[in-house]
């Protein structure tokens, strides 16, 4: 069985932090939208903190997107949809290469 190669957006965030809150339903309705070519996650740095150091994060709410183990992009801080999708477009698979399922 082969991995999964789709680019995966974490998001870390904290319940402490109302511009995380107010980005989550966002990040859902885009993890949904962008399924075929999209992983998404949340981390709350406070449940997670090995992670937050590991990725250096020290704001909340912080985008990145890991694409062949290598962050590609970096937000932090709150992000409207448009300024997401444009930051991550370029290293998602285009939609019409995608095999149809």
């Amino acid at each position: 069985m082969s991995a999964d190669r789709r680019p995966l957006l974490v998001f870390f965030s904290s319940t402490q932090s109302g511009p995380a809150r107010r980005m989550e339903s966002l990040l859902a309705h885009l993890g949904r939208k962008e399924r075929a070519r999209l992983r998404v996650t949340r981390v709350d740095v406070q449940e997670r903190p090995e992670l937050a150091e590991r990725f250096k994060v020290e704001t909340v709410p912080t985008l990145i997107l890991v694409k062949d183990k290598r962050v590609v992009v970096r937000l932090e801080g709150r992000a409207s949809a448009p300024r997401i999708e444009r930051a991550i477009a370029p290293h998602l698979e285009p939609a019409e290469t995608l095999a149809v399922a």
